[in-house]
């Protein structure tokens, strides 16, 4: 399954609720404001990092570009995908759950 998050874990509890309970074989991709999850340094860097060990951890970087963040300021192992990236993880997984 993929997982997408979309809201900043600083507005929002979606983040939380995907890391409870995205399991090993899934990924999760952030996006639009859940990008701020993915940078190095914030209150939530370290179970993005926990989560990334299990589940890989994604992060469109169209929209860390629009948020003025550039890719050194992505925690290591969040990898960024561009959106044929996000289309291909759409398209590996059989389900997307979206934690809008």
């Amino acid at each position: 399954m993929l997982h997408t998050v979309n809201k900043s874990p600083f507005m929002s509890n979606n983040l939380d609720s995907c890391l409870q309970m995205a399991k090993k074989g899934s990924a999760i991709l952030l996006f639009e404001d859940g990008v701020f999850a993915a940078l190095k340094g914030t209150a939530h860097a370290d179970k993005v990092s926990a989560a990334n060990a299990e589940t890989p951890v994604y992060v469109l970087g169209p929209d860390l570009a629009a948020r003025g963040f550039s890719e050194d300021a992505v925690i290591d192992g969040v990898k960024v995908v561009d959106y044929a990236g996000f289309v291909d993880l759409a398209v590996e997984h059989d389900k997307v759950q979206a934690w809008v």
